[in-house]
């Protein structure tokens, strides 16, 4: 059975696809693409925000994504607050 968790990566790059070269996604956009809508609660979504957050780092590390705040590329390191995901510029996006 596959878990939420399973379509984190695919659904980041799938958002970012969608949106064009210079736009950002919100994680929270992420972790209710890959909510069940079956749950039965509406804030069923927030459970998975770790999960996301997580992904991102480790995609931002392999160069995969950018991590943004305020517009402006941040180290996933020492980021705290909100962030946004954006496409890495120059791949064909």
């Amino acid at each position: 059975m596959a878990r939420p968790s399973d379509g984190i990566a695919p659904t980041i790059l799938r958002l970012l696809a969608s949106r064009g070269l210079m736009q950002t996604i919100c994680p929270s956009e992420v972790a209710r693409a890959i909510t069940p809508h079956h749950t039965g609660a509406p804030d069923a979504w927030r459970a998975h925000m770790a999960d996301v957050r997580a992904f991102v780092v480790r995609m931002a590390a392999r160069g995969e994504v950018v991590v943004m705040q305020r517009g402006r590329a941040v180290d996933t390191m020492t980021a705290r607050g909100p962030i946004r995901i954006g496409p890495v510029r120059g791949r064909g996006r």
